[in-house]
């Protein structure tokens, strides 16, 4: 009896010296699990003392730096820890030139050859840009590598068409309705509108189908982010299709502020000044002073939804404007032609003006059409009224 229980003794010693030697021998050969990121860049071309910033990006909004340092010996170093990938900038100089980067708990390396511009600006450009050590980044840029077949479609059928958009320019810089007329009215530019309207069709098609790929991760909402400049009620389903993890990502609580917008009603707004079609500055205070009701609109060109609520402010203008109600219109393009030729189609007949980037952050503008009614005293008394419900609390405030 007692040599059977030294046995199953031995046994059982045996097998926990087994255990042991295989809980160590995983030890040994399993990967470690990295808790935080290096970024080595070795950058040729540029002059040594060259700040160097890490700076987030596909947030909407500008961002301060994480991380700041200089070049020396062409090179630099970034340390840090991220709860999951999250895409930066690297910034040169004084955002002169920069180099994208999917950032996660690894070792990141950037090599490039930076070129200083002799021009006006001193801008830096890059190429050869190699960054090896992030899966995330590697998945990046695989998923989003038919940008490339989007930038040789954009460069096709804008060949041959700069002889009439200079026209065109020239047409509305001196406002000549008819010169532009007849340069809108030509098979060449009638083509070229064509054929915007399809690459734009083709952009809007593949992004919505990189999003929804990735509807289940963060993926979802950080595609969202980076394929949208500025959100508008149509990407709500799209933003609703997303899993509740992704909504409850980085990215995805994001998306969820920037379509959903923190209210501002009962805050008062500043005074600003902005420039009209002609390069011409106005201040807010001007425009509405003596008038009791003013609607602050944040539009563009691009924006459907904003072009469809056009008619319906041409009918409350008409309706209201005697009784001291006003509009004042602010684009948020980068693309002033793009805005220049709207103005010329949707014919508004009250002040049009541009976005400089800090009015539409100062009214924290994260989707469009974005509408502000406020009072005489530059109270906000009302958000996002349109069609019907602008109607009505107009009727309600300036009731004979």
């Amino acid at each position: 009896m007692k040599a059977i229980k030294s046995k199953i003794l031995g046994l059982c010693i045996c097998l926990f010296m087994v255990s042991l030697n295989i809980q160590a021998q995983k030890k040994k050969t399993a990967p470690a699990t990295v808790s935080s990121y290096t970024i080595e860049g070795n950058i040729t071309g540029l002059a040594d003392g060259t700040a160097v910033k890490l700076v987030p990006g596909a947030t909407h909004s500008s961002e301060l730096p994480v991380a700041e340092t200089t070049l020396k010996d062409g090179k630099f170093t970034f340390e840090g820890k991220l709860k999951e990938p999250r895409f930066f900038y690297v910034v040169f100089g004084k955002s002169k030139g920069n180099i994208s980067v999917m950032v996660e708990n690894s070792k990141i390396k950037i090599t490039a050859a930076g070129k200083v511009s002799d021009k006006e600006g001193e801008w830096i450009s890059f190429k050869d840009v190699v960054i090896t050590g992030s899966k995330s980044h590697d998945y990046y840029v695989k998923e989003t590598a038919f940008k490339e077949e989007l930038n040789k479609d954009y460069e096709a059928y804008h060949v041959g068409i700069n002889e009439l958009s200079n026209l065109a320019g020239k047409a509305k810089k001196e406002n000549n309705k008819k010169l532009l007329d007849s340069v809108y009215s030509t098979a060449q530019w009638k083509k070229f509108e064509a054929d915007e309207k399809a690459f734009f069709t083709k952009v809007e098609l593949l992004s919505k189908n990189l999003i929804e790929k990735h509807k289940t991760n963060w993926w979802g909402p950080f595609f969202m982010m980076t394929s949208y400049s500025y959100f508008t009620p149509e990407q709500k389903p799209i933003y609703e299709q997303f899993s509740e993890a992704a909504k409850k990502s980085y990215y995805g609580q994001i998306v969820d502020k920037d379509l959903n917008p923190k209210s501002l009603v009962g805050t008062s707004i500043a005074n600003f000044g902005l420039k009209d079609k002609d390069g011409k500055t106005f201040n807010a205070k001007d425009i509405v002073a003596g008038k009791k009701y003013i609607l602050v609109d944040f539009w563009a060109s691009w924006c459907g939804p904003c072009r469809k609520e056009i008619p319906n402010l041409k009918t409350a203008y008409a309706e209201y404007s005697n009784k001291g109600f006003e509009i004042l219109s602010v684009s948020i393009d980068k693309d002033e032609k793009a805005w220049q030729k709207a103005l010329v189609q949707e014919n508004m007949q009250w002040h049009n003006l541009l976005d400089d980037d800090k009015v539409s952050k100062a009214f924290n503008v994260k989707a469009i059409p974005a509408t502000y009614l406020v009072d005489g005293k530059g109270v906000i008394i009302g958000e996002n009224l349109r069609g019907a419900e602008l109607e009505a609390k107009l009727k309600e405030l300036l009731k004979s």
